[in-house]
């Protein structure tokens, strides 16, 4: 069983996200066959048989073994991989493009980012499972609170220079047999937690988390997201 399992195509990706099969999809990362998982989950063992053959399709479940019962042969069951990312390349018509109007002050060019970034790692991922190699990847995952908007102004500029000093410093576009690697740093507030659930460190107040702790004005404010016209640092030289 993989760890992760990077969902590409458009009808594994419907498949994976109707309610019951992803019920069968977590309850699969242990072996179960049909009359199991139906007593489990408490379901029509008919109807568990049906969209357990319709996971097998899109490769999202595999035949574990078979057990002889008497005269009835039980199969058994197993989820391919303990979770699964559906890639962008699923609604590939409609994914959004990093290469469109890219604005480091723009919410949406941040989804855009992450939308590749998924893609692409998730291509590399499917990739190396099939060769049974690893993927040289590296991540930070941080969290910072700021005091006020003009700090946390202060911090994405001061972050922008110090990886457009640390790529023009590495980045060889002659390097013989060289690998062109992508680096993406982001940086957003955290959303509150839903009401009942502890919250972390995030300086979100408000229902949706989005509350500005010094107020929409300042450099990096909300009213700058769809304005700011910083140039584009991902690949500087």
């Amino acid at each position: 069983m993989l760890e992760v399992a990077v969902i590409e195509e458009p009808a594994a990706a419907e498949a994976s996200l109707d309610p019951m099969r992803s019920r069968l999809l977590a309850a699969l990362t242990e072996p179960g066959s049909a009359a199991m998982l139906a007593a489990r989950l408490e379901l029509p063992r008919q109807k568990v048989n049906y969209h357990l053959k319709e996971l097998e399709r899109h490769g999202l479940v595999e035949l574990a073994e078979e057990r002889r019962k008497g005269n009835v042969t039980e199969r058994v069951y197993r989820a391919t991989a303990a979770s699964y990312v559906i890639s962008p390349s699923a609604l590939a018509a409609v994914s959004p493009d990093p290469a469109r109007s890219p604005d480091q002050l723009s919410a949406r060019w941040l989804l855009a980012l992450g939308s590749r970034l998924v893609q692409e790692v998730g291509t590399l991922l499917t990739g190396a499972s099939r060769a049974r190699q690893r993927v040289a990847t590296f991540g930070i995952d941080a969290q910072v609170r700021f005091a006020s908007a003009a700090d946390r102004a202060a911090f994405a500029e001061e972050l922008a220079q110090s990886v457009a000093t640390l790529v023009s410093r590495y980045h060889d576009e002659s390097a013989p047999g060289g690998r062109s690697h992508r680096v993406v740093v982001g940086l957003h507030q955290i959303p509150a937690a839903p009401p009942g659930a502890q919250s972390g460190a995030g300086v979100g107040t408000g229902p949706t988390g989005l509350t500005d702790p010094a107020g929409p004005a300042g450099p990096a404010g909300p009213a700058a997201e769809e304005t700011g016209t910083a140039p584009n640092r991902e690949n500087p030289r």
